[in-house]
This record gives structure tokens, C-alpha cells and sequence, in this order.
């Protein structure tokens, strides 16, 4: 890894960590973790293989699958229902580690280091087989709080995300742009 991807790299992976306990209250410590994020779009016509792909991962034991919606395709005459300009900054920010000039979708990022289109069958799941898992201190939850101890403490900065999703399949009926008249399935929006 370049200095740069291995800080993006690094911030991805310690936040997998409380993510995982975040996901999964009913364990006392979390076990490692594999973070995909799918970036996608409702106006995107290449986007619904990559979204039915990222629901036949997202009950995956040790793998924490995430839908995020950009909004660079709400000029084509359909807002995004679930589209976040912070969305849109996460992934232009993963771009340039990646070895990208600019974002794409659809386009599914595995622990923040490893990325492809996602729309192949198995392509997310070959994605996640070739990951490492992220290793880190030792997390608990209970009684409302979240600890981390128990470890070695990273060397330099952490970022600590904690992610707030749907796990239901949502349908969203598309009205105007590529996908006009379809209606699309979204999970861990």
C-alpha cells in the first residue's frame, strides 16, 4: 500500500470495528470484520445488478454491507430518495487511493482498499474472499456504552464512524430517468 492508501486504508478499518458492534448488539465482542459500501444511484441504469448483488451478501456472518446513495445522477430527472451529498464526498474521497481520476457507479469498496463495479454474480463475494479482515483492539458492548481496550493502540490517528442503517429490502419505485418505470430494491441503506 501507498502511504495514502494505507491511511485511507487504516481509517476504513477502525471504524469496521465499532461498526460491527454497532450492527450487532447481541455480541459482547466483535469478531473481524469485512466493511463493503456500495456506492449506487436510482438514476443509474447499471446500478440495480450491483444493488441485488449487495442483498445476497448483506447477511453474511462477518460481513457488514452498506448501501450509499450519491447524488451526481439527480441531473438526469430523478432525485435520489436515499441520495447524501456526504455520500457522494465518501466515495470521492476512497477515489484517488484507489487509483481513480473520479467516482463510478455502480462501485462496491471492500475495507476501503479493494473496489469493482459489483454487477457480475460473485464479483462482490469474490471481492470479500480476497479481503483481509479487519484485526484491531478488542470491543465490547454493554449497559449503552462501547469499549475499546484490551489491544495494541493504533499508531497515529483513528477515525470512529458510527453508521446508522435500515437492514430491510426497500422498494422504491423509480418515476423519471434510466430507470424510469422500474422499481428498485435497496438494502442497508
Amino acid at each position: 500500500m501507498t502511504g495514502r492508501k494505507a491511511k485511507a486504508g487504516k481509517a476504513a478499518l477502525a471504524g469496521a470495528a465499532l461498526i460491527a458492534l454497532a450492527a450487532s448488539s447481541a455480541t459482547a465482542a466483535a469478531q473481524p470484520l469485512t466493511v463493503v459500501e456500495l456506492f449506487t444511484s436510482q438514476g443509474c441504469s447499471s446500478c440495480p445488478p450491483a444493488n441485488a448483488n449487495l442483498i445476497k451478501v448483506k447477511d453474511q456472518p462477518g460481513v457488514l454491507a452498506l448501501s450509499f446513495n450519491v447524488t451526481y445522477w439527480d441531473y438526469l430527472g430523478w432525485k435520489d430518495s436515499f441520495g447524501r451529498q456526504e455520500f457522494t464526498q465518501r466515495q470521492f474521497a476512497y477515489e484517488p487511493a484507489l487509483g481513480h481520476d473520479g467516482p463510478f457507479t455502480p462501485q462496491v469498496v471492500v475495507n476501503g482498499s479493494a473496489d469493482a463495479v459489483g454487477v457480475r454474480p460473485g464479483e462482490i463475494e469474490r471481492l470479500i474472499s480476497a479481503s483481509s479482515r479487519a484485526e484491531g483492539p478488542a470491543l465490547a458492548l454493554g449497559q449503552g456504552k462501547v469499549s475499546i481496550g484490551a489491544g495494541m493502540a493504533p499508531g497515529g490517528k483513528a477515525d470512529i464512524w458510527l453508521v446508522r442503517y435500515d437492514k430491510r429490502v426497500v422498494a422504491v419505485p423509480v418515476a423519471r430517468g434510466e430507470n424510469s418505470g422500474r422499481t428498485l430494491p435497496h438494502a442497508n441503506v
